[in-house]
């Protein structure tokens, strides 16, 4: 008998981790190197959306297959190492969340004109809010999918409006006049990095999407996700490259306003905040729900009262960066610290993935998936060692 197919859950938890993904720094990100890169940044959005789509097929399949959260895994790998894992997610998850609480503040600014940290706690009312109600989440699904709609539809409309060069995109998105690995390091890692990995796989859990039966479920919720974050980059990428293509000066303090502005004026300034919100309000979500499921497997009181967490975790960010700011040097260690847990956690499941205790006798890992991820642990090992010693290297110059 085949598994009946909820698709409200399988696109609840293929935007919970694509809206994870695109948060402020997304936005930054794509924008930023648009603008180095030009029309070659279509190559490195190609590479990073498969790299992407093999992170994600190898981590959700083996929660699935083994139907258990990540640090339950990892201590089946090697006994505590779930409760490092869980630090590391946590601790990462809470220091973005600083900076997901001032996006959203950010972009009720623009829309509001109220102060930007007034704004920060009515973003973050809104997301304690949802998880207000008992049964939270076909709730978070909904809330997700809805703000996942609203910015594709402004990000549309401002690349529309840039007339961007559409052949030249899709011509070097093939054949690049450039290929720089650090900017696809860095969107792999900002989309699929820390907890954001784990937010779809952990929802498919918590809603019974697991097993054998629900492998293929699994698989197309997985390829919806990574597909709705990229979705999104490849639109923001062609309005900026066509105000780029128009010789307009970007505002680098705040490249994607600057965009938006520049491509509709005032409307295309309010849309920005439009964007900025939906982007952050659901990393925001995404944040506090999936780290606080890595606090479920380790603590059985936080299972008992999972919203109550997860409303405390949201309420301390908010806190943290009213009373104190967006703390740069935080955010600076914090986005290397994601840059070792991909590795970390991918590695730790790709060994699971051939583990009867954790998967179970008659599941066999792909391994053509298993070498892809092999191959993403190795780039992401690399790629974060060389920030840290850079990073390191300046607190001592």
């Amino acid at each position: 008998m085949r598994p009946t197919r909820n698709w409200g859950v399988l696109l609840g938890a293929a935007f919970l981790m694509a809206t994870s993904a695109v948060g402020p720094g997304f936005l930054t990100q794509t924008t930023v190197f648009t603008q180095s890169l030009g029309a070659s940044f279509g190559f490195v959005i190609l590479t990073s959306i498969l790299m992407d789509i093999g992170v994600q097929l190898n981590i959700w399949r083996v929660i699935a297959m083994s139907e258990m959260r990540a640090p339950d895994i990892a201590n089946r790998v090697l006994p505590g190492l779930g409760g490092f894992i869980s630090a590391l997610i946590v601790a990462g998850g809470l220091a973005f969340n600083i900076g997901n609480v001032g996006g959203a503040g950010l972009g009720l600014e623009v829309l509001t004109g109220l102060p930007v940290t007034v704004c920060a706690g009515l973003a973050a009312a809104m997301a304690i809010a949802i998880f207000l109600v008992r049964e939270a989440g076909p709730l978070m699904d909904r809330f997700a999918q809805l703000m996942g709609l609203v910015m594709i539809g402004a990000i549309i409309y401002v690349a529309v409006t840039t007339h961007p060069p559409a052949a030249e995109a899709a011509l070097r998105t093939i054949a690049p006049d450039t290929i720089d690995f650090t900017a696809i390091i860095t969107l792999v890692g900002g989309t699929v990095g820390g907890y954001i990995t784990f937010s779809g796989g952990h929802r498919l859990l918590d809603a019974g999407v697991k097993g054998p039966a629900a492998l293929s479920q699994v698989t197309q919720s997985a390829i919806m996700g990574v597909s709705v974050a990229s979705l999104i980059r490849v639109l923001l990428f062609l309005a900026t490259l066509g105000v780029v293509g128009q010789g307009l000066a970007i505002n680098a303090d705040n490249p994607t306003a600057s965009v938006f502005q520049l491509a509709a004026g005032q409307v295309g300034y309010k849309l920005f905040g439009v964007v900025m919100f939906a982007a952050a309000i659901t990393s925001i979500i995404g944040s506090a729900y999936t780290s606080i499921s890595f606090l479920k497997s380790m603590l059985p009181r936080v299972a008992e009262h999972e919203n109550s967490w997860i409303i405390g975790f949201i309420a301390l960010s908010t806190v943290v960066f009213v009373t104190i700011g967006k703390p740069v040097a935080l955010l600076v260690w914090a986005g290397a610290l994601n840059g070792f847990i991909l590795p970390i956690t991918l590695g730790t499941l790709l060994v699971a993935a051939y583990r009867p205790s954790v998967v179970g006798t008659a599941y066999r890992h792909p391994l053509w998936l298993a070498a892809f991820g092999l191959l993403v642990v190795l780039l992401m090992t690399w790629m974060s060692g060389t920030v840290l010693v850079q990073q390191v290297a300046g607190l001592f110059a």
